[in-house]
């Protein structure tokens, strides 16, 4: 059962720093850092997209307009954080 809790909290680290790749590439693009032209930041960027957006849409929904303001993947990492403290305490030990 160990096993099965370290790869859950695994699979939800690594969704996490997804989370935060794709705020940090839509600044980046935003500021025009990166050009979107460029085919490997397209790529990146559209991977980012399909993974992070299906988790992130619901929680849109949900928040009131902030302007310009996306707080929504914040929302959703500490969600993430919650779950996985939530799961350690009640599974692991």
């Amino acid at each position: 059962m160990r096993s099965f809790i370290l790869l859950i909290d695994t699979v939800i680290s690594i969704y996490i720093w997804l989370l935060v790749a794709s705020v940090v590439l839509s600044w980046l693009v935003a500021f025009n850092v990166v050009n979107t032209y460029n085919r490997f930041v397209a790529t990146v960027g559209d991977m980012l997209y399909r993974l992070t957006e299906p988790a992130l849409r619901p929680i849109r929904n949900i928040l009131p307009n902030l302007g310009g303001i996306d707080i929504s993947p914040m929302v959703l990492i500490l969600l993430l954080v919650f779950l996985r403290n939530l799961l350690f305490e009640y599974f692991y030990y």
